[in-house]
């Protein structure tokens, strides 16, 4: 898989996407839910997470409560001793990792707390959510990071331009 190749993409496609999107946002189909279900499963049929894990490597996510106690379980931690150990407060003032590529991300790309990983993860990149045009700004970042984000834009855009 070529990331640079598929940074390069996004990096190009930045206003087309843009356009599309909001297009989406102004006039959603009565459809889109269907569509973009459909095309997230396709896109992951195609793009194997494992041979990338950009995400795991360039972006950290928000650790809710809920996730903190559930991994520092799985851990067997104390959350404060968890959080001491892994996370900080952003300018956001939301609890992300202290450090990236994230410390739970294996040589061969695989999660070490996979079962139990944040939901920031679990959604991670967020194409496969009903009104998905509610996060516009977000899935235009994720292209940049993500080659099954640009590849998902880029296949709604074909199906719904046709």
């Amino acid at each position: 898989m070529d990331l640079e190749f598929y940074k390069q993409q996004a990096q190009q496609k930045q206003k087309e996407h843009k356009k599309f999107l909001e297009g989406l946002k102004k006039k959603p189909p009565k459809n889109l839910d269907y569509v973009v279900q459909e095309v997230h499963e396709e896109v992951f049929e195609k793009i194997d997470c494992l041979q990338c894990a950009q995400c795991c490597k360039t972006t950290g996510p928000l650790y809710t409560e809920k996730d903190i106690e559930r991994i520092s379980k799985h851990l067997r931690m104390k959350p404060a001793d968890f959080e001491q150990k892994f996370l900080r407060v952003d300018e956001d003032n939301d609890k992300v990792l202290q450090n990236l590529p994230c410390f739970f991300l294996n040589e061969d790309n695989t999660c070490s707390i996979y079962d139990v990983r944040p939901k920031a993860c679990r959604e991670y990149p967020h194409t496969d959510r009903k009104k998905i045009y509610q996060i516009n700004n977000l899935t235009i970042k994720n292209t940049l990071i993500c080659p099954a984000a640009f590849e998902f834009v880029e296949e709604m855009s074909r199906r719904m331009n046709k």
